[in-house]
């Protein structure tokens, strides 16, 4: 939050933040989670949850694609059928959309395949998800106004590629933000109900 005029506003969301969960939300899909918002638009916006590991490899995923050692992210509840890729080689595969520093969106799937194949894109330039996260007109900002369930964070190329302790990047994403969000990182991950 920033202020103003002594009063406390939002921050505005804006394609390359992270969504980080606030630690009381109980949703499963989101529970301790921090998601790359890769589109953010009037109408909705999209993101990829950075943090949900699954026990399986790309190149078992897609018939044809690859040798290759990949992990896939469960993206989010919405099309877990569609497979999607952020990268840092935005530069050599067309189509490519930059939505932060460091941090590409999808591209041609084609020539992605081809440079896989010519190993010049390395495990840890890639990551794949299962689905991806979706807000439709104006339920984000329900959430984070009314529900207060998103932190809006900045962003990172090490949170998405380098980092790999995904299961602990809650905390991490907070620890870096500071202040009072330092302290809600030690929240401990427990069911609060009798």
């Amino acid at each position: 939050m920033t202020k103003k005029s002594g009063m406390r506003v939002l921050e505005k969301v804006k394609v390359g933040d992270l969504l980080v969960a606030e630690p009381f939300l109980d949703d499963p899909n989101f529970k301790r989670s921090v998601v790359l918002v890769a589109d953010h638009f009037e109408d909705g916006s999209v993101g990829f949850v950075l943090n949900r590991p699954l026990r399986v490899n790309i190149s078992s995923l897609i018939s044809g694609f690859p040798k290759f050692p990949a992990q896939v992210f469960a993206g989010g509840p919405v099309q877990r059928d569609t497979v999607h890729y952020l990268h840092t080689v935005g530069e050599i595969i067309d189509g490519a959309k930059e939505i932060a520093k460091g941090i590409y969106w999808g591209g041609d799937f084609e020539k992605l395949k081809f440079l896989i194949q010519s190993e010049v894109i390395s495990p840890h330039d890639i990551r794949f998800y299962l689905g991806y996260s979706g807000w439709g007109e104006g339920q984000l900002k329900e959430e984070r106004e009314i529900y207060k369930s998103w932190i809006v964070a900045d962003s990172d190329p090490n949170y998405v590629f380098y980092n790999t302790d995904k299961v602990n990047l809650w905390e991490q994403v907070l620890q870096h933000k500071g202040d009072t969000f330092s302290v809600i990182s030690t929240m401990p991950d427990q069911n609060w109900e009798n």
